[in-house]
């Protein structure tokens, strides 16, 4: 299987480590595109809206982002934008979405944890957001974001301001994802993997909910196994090993993310 990054292969379910820090930038952006063409694959595009970014390793005030405008599907490593902290594109060409700035980078401030953080505006996530509710754990993949998820419970417009970010961030909290009002979703994680997946997985669970709610009334998992399905299926080591099949298909269907 191609890594890109020449890492080699991993036990199945062992994150990988690295020898440097140019390798460990060559792995989390291969990571960052192949998130891309994936939620290109899933259909979370929405003309131009819709940001992944991943801490540099090196530069921790810095994180790598999509180009404004390119769609996720055509999105290679070489097309990857390097952003400082006050917003400069330090490497790369290309124009950088503000609202990707605005919540991204108060997101990365406020988390030293945070890794990587996706964003879009995806059908499922948007259509929940309009309802203003977190997620019910109706179902053992929900129960990933039971009391790990929030409500940011406003919306202003397009998100171009800081303040709006820091607002954001600090809804966020410690929590994995939050639901942003008449927005969407936002997802966050210790690596693209994670964050990736939180935000797949928690659409589909939009999704899901959004079905049963139309034909009844969903019934409840119980407290006690809800916190019990978050602490299996919710951790960091899950999010990161849920993604993995997902990449060795993008990996493997579009080696060109590569270039």
């Amino acid at each position: 299987m191609m890594t890109g990054s020449g890492l080699g292969p991993n036990k199945r379910g062992v994150m990988p480590s690295f020898a440097s820090v140019e390798e460990e930038r060559r792995h989390r952006k291969e990571r960052l595109a192949g998130a891309f063409r994936l939620f290109s694959l899933f259909g979370f595009n929405e003309g131009v809206a819709g940001h992944i970014t991943v801490r540099d390793p090196e530069h921790r005030d810095h994180f790598w982002v999509n180009p404004f405008g390119m769609h996720f599907g055509h999105l290679r490593v070489s097309d990857l934008l390097l952003v400082s902290h006050d917003g400069q594109i330090v490497e790369g060409k290309g124009a950088l979405n503000a609202a990707a700035f605005a919540i991204h980078s108060q997101v990365h401030l406020a988390r030293p944890d945070v890794i990587a953080a996706a964003h879009a505006h995806s059908v499922y996530g948007k259509a929940w957001s309009s309802l203003g509710r977190l997620l019910d754990p109706i179902t053992q993949d929900a129960c990933a974001f039971y009391e790990d998820h929030v409500l940011f419970d406003d919306y202003t417009g397009v998100v171009y301001d800081l303040e709006e970010g820091k607002r954001i961030s600090a809804t966020l909290g410690t929590t994995k994802a939050a639901i942003l009002r008449n927005h969407g979703l936002l997802t966050v994680g210790q690596s693209v993997d994670e964050a990736a997946w939180w935000f797949i997985t928690m659409e589909r669970s939009c999704q899901a909910q959004l079905l049963a709610e139309a034909v009844g009334e969903p019934v409840l998992i119980d407290p006690t196994y809800a916190a019990l399905t978050a602490q299996q299926v919710g951790s960091h080591q899950a999010g990161w090993f849920s993604f993995q099949p997902l990449w060795d298909k993008i990996s493997r269907e579009q080696p060109d993310l590569f270039e």
